[in-house]
């Protein structure tokens, strides 16, 4: 009789334990599944944020130029919209994302290479696919020079802007995002939260 009575509790205990596991691996798997709501959120946030640069940014400092320059100042966020993006795709977010070193990423994601369109990084969201992420930070890659260019309007050419802001995002804004965003980025490691962009976008 107590044999049965051990034998029932030690059973009980081993199915008790086994339960806790298993919820906790169900819990583990949750957490890294892809959020459809997460998904449509960033997207819908990049958009927002593409909206501030154009035409919100583009038709602001239109505005504040004289006649003959409205049109090149109307350019500068459009062509920057492209212009950034395509940087982005090809090295800009490897350097500014990629775990390599404190101080830069790696060109381990250069061309989008490795870089999944239906499968989240745990290490910047773990619900959200990872080139949904990219393009959501690409949005502030776009945003961050087209801020500056109305502190040269009516002051620059359109070359020389060009030339500019390639330089400005590569040797600036990149590293900056790697120290404060990326994993392994020296401010970041140091427990830097910058939720907002105050740091990345506003700082450089």
């Amino acid at each position: 009789m107590r044999l049965r009575k051990w034998l029932t509790m030690f059973l009980t205990v081993v199915a008790a334990e086994g339960c806790l596991h298993a919820s906790r691996a169900v819990a583990a798997a949750d957490a890294s599944t892809v959020s459809a709501g997460d998904t449509a959120w960033v997207l819908t946030s990049s958009a927002l944020v593409l909206m501030m640069t154009v035409p919100g940014l583009a038709l602001f400092y239109g505005g504040m130029v004289r006649r003959k320059n409205v049109l090149a100042t109307l350019m500068h966020s459009f062509i920057l919209a492209a212009l950034i993006s395509i940087q982005w795709a090809l090295y800009g977010y490897s350097l500014a994302f990629s775990p390599w070193h404190a101080l830069i990423g790696g060109l381990e994601w250069a061309g989008l290479s490795g870089v999944s369109a239906s499968e989240a990084y745990a290490g910047y969201s773990s619900t959200v696919p990872h080139q949904a992420y990219i393009i959501f930070q690409c949005m502030f890659a776009v945003i961050t020079p087209a801020l500056i260019t109305g502190a040269f309007a009516e002051r620059i050419s359109f070359k020389g802007f060009l030339v500019f802001s390639i330089l400005w995002t590569t040797l600036i804004y990149d590293p900056l995002a790697h120290w404060v965003w990326g994993v392994g980025g020296w401010l970041h490691q140091l427990g830097a939260l910058d939720f907002a962009g105050g740091t990345v976008v506003h700082i450089s």
